[in-house]
């Protein structure tokens, strides 16, 4: 029986050790996940609490959750107020106000299960100080708390708190492979998910999101993407700003129906939940529609990049290594006898956009400059069709 833990695609040994650790009952109250992006190790991080918050144990020999109670199924939504996630609110990591509260949070009792887990992702960016405040809660929890702390490497993460957790290592997936799991998951073709893996960063849970979206709402957003940029080298710069507020809010056009169900679910539970139960959900709600926000920011540039990448192929003379191939067509004719140099600054320009919105600049603004390199290296190879 299929359990969460076979959510944590290509980490069998991952899988393993955590299923091995919830059935003889050694699970730690700390742990680190270390590996590279797109490693699923918040997909493992979830399914660790599914294990360890069903109301009906570990289902037989596997170690998994049941998966089919209503608890597992807030928990796989990410939605269960006792599973909480946090990301750096500053620009530059963790702040010191923001770890002081999920300190102060976990002396907090659970609002509905019995334990709380706390998913920490990018614990590279604590700093010392931020992290400073959070050694004693990480040494000694409460002993209905769970951390599971994510990073990029060992080497990354602070020697204090490496040393408080069990570590976990999470290996980086081929880009074969990870195709072949896209695929196995969702009855895509190769090239289809190797596009969609490239839209997410290379995660491949949210490949297999992409391509599952409902109405392929994400293939679609991906369609438009393409077909701007085709255009792009012909458009003026009024063409040019309302692109980028049209990219801006498609981007956050499917937020809506994650509000939606947020507002569905705290009506349905407000009867009998208190008011500090409540102002915790909110904040919960908060936080997962500004992680959807960022989610789908990231995409977009991810796709830009993507597709910048492929004219860098094109113009180095190696067409066959094109990823987005349903569009090679377009980017033969746009990018042979390109500047392969000027290209490799627009893909620069486009990871400094992902840079300046986690910094809270403005949506539209980093996209409308990011529009506007493009627009440049494109006419710069000499072509205006």
């Amino acid at each position: 029986m299929a359990d969460a833990f076979d959510n944590i695609l290509g980490q069998p040994k991952v899988r393993e050790f955590l299923r091995a650790s919830v059935v003889s009952e050694r699970v730690t109250q700390a742990y680190l996940f270390v590996g590279p992006a797109g490693s699923n190790k918040t997909t493992a991080a979830y399914a660790l609490a599914q294990a360890l918050l069903c109301p009906k144990g570990p289902t037989g020999p596997r170690g998994g959750s049941c998966g089919a109670c209503d608890r597992c199924g807030r928990i796989a939504r990410r939605k269960h107020p006792d599973v909480r996630y946090f990301a750096p609110a500053g620009a530059n990591g963790y702040l010191v106000e923001q770890v002081r509260e999920i300190v102060a949070d976990t002396s907090l009792a659970p609002i509905q299960a019995e334990k709380k887990i706390y998913i920490l992702d990018r614990v590279d960016l604590l700093g010392a100080s931020a992290a400073n405040a959070f050694l004693k809660t990480l040494e000694e929890p409460e002993d209905d708390v769970v951390m599971i702390l994510l990073g990029r490497t060992r080497e990354s993460v602070l020697p204090t708190i490496l040393s408080r957790c069990q570590v976990v290592p999470f290996r980086h997936i081929p880009a074969s492979e990870a195709a072949g799991i896209v695929s196995q998951n969702t009855g895509a073709a190769a090239d289809q998910a190797r596009q969609a893996i490239e839209a997410c960063g290379g995660s491949i849970t949210a490949a297999v999101a992409f391509l599952t979206a409902p109405a392929n709402e994400r293939l679609a957003f991906r369609s438009r993407l393409l077909g701007d940029l085709s255009r792009l080298s012909a458009a003026d710069d009024w063409d040019v700003v309302e692109m980028a507020r049209d990219w801006v809010e498609a981007s956050k056009a499917p937020l809506d129906a994650v509000r939606a169900s947020q507002e569905a679910e705290l009506a349905e539970n407000a009867d009998f939940l208190a008011k500090s139960a409540i102002r915790q959900i909110e904040a919960r709600n908060k936080r997962q529609l500004s992680a959807k926000t960022s989610e789908y920011l990231r995409q977009t540039t991810a796709i830009v990049r993507s597709w910048l990448r492929d004219g860098m192929m094109v113009a180095a003379g190696t067409p066959e290594l094109v990823i987005n191939t349903d569009v090679a067509e377009r980017l033969t004719e746009l990018f042979a006898g390109a500047d392969a140099g000027r290209i490799a600054g627009a893909i620069s320009r486009a990871e400094a956009c992902d840079k300046a919105l986690a910094y809270n600049v403005s949506p539209e603004t980093c996209v409308d400059a990011l529009l506007f390199d493009v627009r440049e290296v494109l006419n710069g190879s000499g072509r205006t069709d």
